[in-house]
């Protein structure tokens, strides 16, 4: 048995640390033994005969013993079985060195440690035994600026210091000391003072006292204000393509979140796979200057002229599916994008051919389009719908925006029945915000889509009719990982013709994945003999909770409500409620739903699943 008890300092310990200071301790023997114990291994590894395996068992705090079990010498290399009986005895002697390293890095600097050995050859037990002692903590902290900040932007620094992520009253740890400086310095940077950097900084740690305080100083540097664009990359596409989509102004305050908003613009354009935003360094003479003007570097990868993609995947709804995708982007040599699409399910087919012209000044891009879509037996029914427009549309950061002009043209065929053809010229106005934290796996936010459009009788129109949708989907996060949403969907044709002169498309069937979950695909509208017809009407709901048990696991409850009708007088809600299982998989997110229609009384899986190549 060996026993180590950690020398007490008596004078105060100064940690003095530059801005990006490496890691203080390497999980490996302490430089003053390193050289020891490798010549120590690598010679008995050579002359000794080995020796068998053993186990670990460590007690010491929390987030001690975590570290000690996945990086102590003794416990890496617990299943070793080419290491000598000398090579264990020297790690046992002198585990206590690597248990005080490990230790301070989160806060105890006087720990001791006790290292029994039970049994022999492969039925050895290493029992480590820590007593940690009192636990250095935060006893104050000094966080200063100096530089133009300090008069200029008064509120940044008090942001800086109020965001300051090791406080009074929190242990000491050297990864949260690193992260506090480094995420202080990134507050400072982000708003005008680009080129501010972390001047000194400090930790004076008591060991006596359990108490450390800190101290980081920091200069700010002039103030950034954004020059003029330069762009380098472009030899396909031309440049004034990034120059439409730039929402920056020569003068105005450099913001790092500004910076972002121009490099997604750029990437939200089908020319370019990859952008990069940054400041041009000023010259030598502008640290004398309270303010320094910096042009914006834009540096892009364009994308190939052909671009050919596809992919698979499979949805209870329609069934399983297979997709590709065509694009030629510099049609007439002028960055005109032409788009083929093509969509084959079991229950759906679906292409798509448009012409697009590259973004205005204003972000604007002006397209015509056209497209075919066929669903068969779909609740006893079969449409065909055909589909051609103009289009001008503009996405912005969180915007998205349409004026369009479509013709409808749709075949309804109800099982046993005669074709109803109908058509419409519809001018309309659509409108999308997206204000989420993740566009991919959204945890807070929402995202809101509105449309509106008319059509008039004899103008290639049947009826007149005035059509309105809306949605929203409300992502709130509960906790850590866990999450709630809620979604409201609502939808009217207003006209005081017949229903079925507006055409199929353009009214409403609710029921399946993403509707009223417990319920077939569209097997909610106007029944028909044994089919079941587009409505007037539409209003769905759902509540769901999510519970993530990993990060890339969980588990959901639910409940849907709604219907579609002609009539909105003595409407019948139907019920949904149901569990599920979620994956964030690598190719996207699975869904996985067994729900329970109340007024059917019936199960019905539901799964979506999307892959692309």
């Amino acid at each position: 048995m060996t026993r180590d008890r950690g020398r007490r300092a008596a004078t105060t310990l100064l940690l003095r640390l530059s801005r990006r200071p490496p890691p203080v301790f390497r999980f490996a023997c302490a430089p003053s033994c390193a050289l020891a114990c490798a010549l120590s291994l690598a010679c008995v590894l050579y002359a000794a005969p080995a020796a068998a395996t053993y186990k670990v068992v460590v007690d010491a705090p929390k987030p001690l013993e975590d570290m000690l079990k996945e990086h102590l010498d003794l416990a890496r290399y617990a299943s070793r079985t080419d290491l000598s009986d000398d090579q264990f005895k020297y790690m046992v002697e002198t585990v206590g060195d690597q248990v005080r390293q490990f230790a301070s890095t989160e806060g105890w600097f006087d720990p001791t440690t006790t290292a029994r050995v039970e049994g022999e050859g492969d039925g050895r037990v290493v029992h480590l035994t820590v007593d940690a002692g009192a636990r250095t903590l935060i006893r104050s902290v000094d966080v200063s600026v100096s530089g133009p900040a300090a008069t200029q932007s008064p509120e940044q620094v008090a942001e800086m210091r109020a965001k300051w992520g090791l406080p009074v009253g929190d242990p000491f740890r050297q990864e949260d000391w690193d992260k506090a400086k480094d995420n202080a310095l990134l507050t400072l940077q982000s708003k005008s003072y680009y080129g501010a950097k972390l001047a000194s900084s400090r930790a004076r740690v008591e060991a006596d006292e359990h108490a450390a305080d800190l101290t980081a100083k920091y200069d700010s540097g002039p103030a950034y204000i954004l020059g003029p664009v330069k762009i380098s990359g472009t030899r396909r596409y031309p440049e004034q393509i990034i120059r439409n989509v730039n929402p920056l102004s020569v003068g105005e305050p450099y913001r790092v979140e500004r910076l972002l908003e121009l490099q997604r613009a750029i990437q939200n354009q089908p020319y370019f796979s990859n952008a990069q935003v940054d400041l041009e360094e000023p010259g030598p003479d502008a640290a004398a200057s309270d303010t320094v003007i910096a042009p914006v570097s834009v540096r892009v990868r364009e994308y190939p002229v052909h671009r050919l993609t596809s992919g698979v995947g499979f949805t209870t709804d329609t069934g399983a599916q297979v997709e590709g995708r065509y694009s030629y982007y510099n049609l007439f040599n002028r960055a005109w994008v032409f788009d083929s699409q093509a969509r084959i399910e079991q229950k759906r087919q679906y292409a798509f051919l448009e012409t697009a012209m590259p973004p205005d000044s204003h972000t604007y891009r002006n397209s015509l389009y056209g497209s075919y879509e066929r669903t068969i037996d779909i609740e006893s029914t079969d449409l065909t719908s055909w589909r051609t427009g103009l289009k001008r549309s503009r996405s912005r950061e969180k915007y998205d925006t349409t004026f369009s002009l479509d013709f409808y043209y749709d075949n309804l065929v109800p099982y046993g029945q005669d074709a109803q053809i109908s058509k419409a010229l519809v001018p309309a106005f659509a409108w999308t915000r997206r204000d989420v934290d993740n566009p991919v796996f959204p945890r807070r936010g929402n995202v809101i889509n509105t449309q509106v459009g008319v059509a008039t009788k004899n103008i290639l129109s049947d009826a007149t009719f005035l059509r309105l949708y809306g949605r929203i989907r409300q992502y709130v996060p509960v906790g850590t990982r866990d999450l709630f949403i809620a979604r409201l969907e609502l939808g009217a044709d207003l006209t005081s013709s017949d229903p079925a002169k507006i055409p199929a498309s353009l009214r409403f069937r609710a029921g399946g994945t993403d509707s009223i979950r417990g319920y077939s695909y569209q097997s909610i509208g106007t029944p028909d003999g044994a089919s079941v017809l587009p409505a007037r009407y539409l209003g769905t709901g759902s509540l769901e909770y999510q519970y993530w048990f990993k990060p890339d696991w969980g588990v959901a409850v639910f409940w849907d409500v709604g219907t579609a009708t002609n009539s909105i007088q003595g409407i019948t809600l139907y019920n949904g409620v149901g569990v599920g299982a979620r994956w964030r998989s690598p190719v996207g997110p699975l869904q996985l739903d067994l729900g329970y229609g109340i007024q059917q009384n019936q199960f019905r899986p539901h799964i979506s699943l999307g892959v692309a190549f």
